[in-house]
């Protein structure tokens, strides 16, 4: 893996770029989250996605019910026993997300410079004159002017398919609009943007909470996608709702940014998340074109150097019908990873595309490719630079462990972890070899009786760029004698051997807590 660097500011051989890539264990060090969905829940087709590279399966509760996605979770367990590979789970809230009420699903056409009446009378029959939505105070929010986008819910862009409006005038509770485009819009759900409008919902909605503390509980999350949020109170709230609800104290929050009011408190909401995710679909709309990727690079730059997992989303849109990506969209793909993205969200891709696994080992390919080019000794000096002096202990330790890595042309760095926290570090300053989080569970009660934790820890870390995990014996605690590290570090040595990524005479660098102390080592391995 770490052989086939180049950097490309330095001359590269035009012929080298068509020679094809080496197999590896893991298809890339950027991880791939999927949205299941009805193209993507049979066990056979979750099985092709796990091994074409996705280790997060994201489920949107903003279509369907608890029991269609529990079906789908029960198949997801299922090919992650037949895969033997690992895979979290994340909720996607709704939050204050505006929709196009049309329970009949007829598609419903229209005409540009026409006009279109939104109501909020629910009970209406949506036509090409009137569209019935699901919020009664847009007639508040919005003035004459203003922009409204509708499209099928997770839109993949296509002008046929969505539509432009714009405020002409406000009637009462009802609002008039001038249509922009001509379009039709089909499908089931389709939801509605206000550019650059604050809607005064809640970012946790009723719905949510019901669905996280019954759905979420039962199957013990890892993450939960926030969406909308604009604020950082947003995270504190639902971080406070999370505490009450059994296991998922321990559940992570990403923190889904989809608008400019997002984008203004983003520092903020970057210190209380535990995770960001670029909502591109929404922000597109709600930023002018020629600013999204300066927001993309910006929001990057800040998750990397709080060592905060930042994901990317809709990459690759065509890929819903299509077979292949499109020139930009591989090339969006490749920036994303060079900019510094830990995964790459899948969204209608994967949900309702033609070709989800065909998706997924697209997207991983591109990946690896962009991984190869990554400046990482820039990177790095970049990220020392902004952590400054003095370095806490932990934070001391992960550079060092990714400096001796480099300098010895190590195959892997392995991290023994019982909270998740150090391989994490490592993994912020983005070694070029893979890092194997060994995650030691820890013995807790409650009075009641007795549980282990660790499974959380490593399927966490399921969305880290470069940092693969695996359980280790509880028996083997973090902190401990040398004999028990020894025989703990051989099963992680031999988990690396089969798997591929260690071969004998491989240099190994080994990060570990001995008693109070914490150690780097560097490891030949002999025959």
């Amino acid at each position: 893996m770490h052989s086939g660097h180049v950097l490309l500011e330095e001359p590269i051989r035009m012929a080298s770029i068509l020679e094809p890539s080496r197999a590896s264990f893991f298809p890339a060090m950027t991880k791939i989250v999927g949205t299941l969905g009805p193209k993507s829940r049979s066990v056979e087709v979750i099985s092709g996605c796990l091994k074409a590279g996705m280790s997060v399966a994201r489920f949107d509760f903003s279509w369907h019910d608890p029991e269609y996605h529990q079906e789908t979770l029960e198949n997801l367990k299922a090919a992650v026993k037949i895969t033997k590979k690992l895979c979290a789970v994340m909720l996607d809230t709704v939050g204050p997300e505006l929709q196009v009420v049309n329970k009949s699903e007829k598609a419903i056409s229209l005409q540009e410079d026409a006009t279109v009446i939104l109501t909020p009378d629910e009970g209406q029959e949506p036509s090409s004159e009137l569209l019935p939505i699901n919020f009664d105070g847009l007639s508040k929010a919005v003035k004459k002017g203003d922009t409204i986008f509708i499209g099928q819910y997770l839109f993949t862009g296509s002008e046929t398919t969505s539509v432009w409006l714009e405020v002409g005038e406000v009637q009462g509770n009802n609002v008039v609009c001038v249509i922009k485009n001509s379009a039709t819009l089909t499908g089931s759900l389709f939801t509605l943007h206000a550019s650059q409008i604050r809607i005064e919902l809640p970012t946790l909605s009723d719905k949510d909470k019901e669905v996280i503390s019954s759905w979420g509980v039962q199957n013990k999350i890892d993450f939960l996608s926030l969406s909308y949020t604009r604020h950082a109170e947003d995270v504190r709230q639902a971080r406070e709702f999370l505490s009450k609800l059994g296991d998922l104290y321990q559940t992570q929050i990403f923190a889904k940014i989809e608008n400019i009011e997002g984008l203004n408190h983003f520092d903020e909401i970057l210190q209380e998340a535990d995770g960001i995710i670029l909502s591109r679909g929404n922000l597109g709309i709600d930023l002018p074109p020629e600013k999204v990727f300066l927001f993309q690079k910006a929001a990057l730059y800040k998750c990397n150097m709080a060592g905060k997992p930042a994901v990317v989303t809709r990459v690759v849109d065509s890929m819903t019908d299509n077979l292949r990506p499109t020139r930009a969209e591989a090339t969006d793909v490749a920036n994303a990873v060079l900019d510094g993205s830990d995964a790459i969200l899948l969204g209608a891709e994967t949900l309702r595309g033609l070709y989800p696994v065909e998706t997924i080992s697209i997207v991983g390919k591109i990946c690896a490719e962009a991984e190869k080019v990554f400046n990482q000794d820039l990177y790095f000096k970049k990220t020392v630079k902004y952590v400054g002096e003095p370095m806490t202990h932990l934070e001391s330790i992960a550079s060092s462990a990714v400096r001796a890595a480099i300098k010895v042309k190590a195959s892997v760095i392995i991290c023994f972890t019982s909270s998740g926290r150090a391989a994490r570090l490592i993994a912020k300053y983005r070694p070029t070899m893979p890092v194997l989080s060994v995650v030691i569970p820890r013995l807790k009660t409650n009075q009641l009786r007795w549980s282990f934790s660790g499974a959380f820890e490593a399927r966490q870390s399921l969305i880290v760029r470069g940092l693969f995990p695996m359980l280790a014996d509880p028996r083997h605690p973090a902190e401990s004698t040398s004999a028990t590290n020894e025989s703990v570090l051989k099963v992680a040595l031999d988990h690396g051997k089969a798997s591929g990524i260690i071969k004998s005479h491989d240099r190994v660098v080994v990060c570990q807590k001995v008693g109070d102390a914490s150690v780097v080592k560097i490891i030949e391995l002999e025959d």
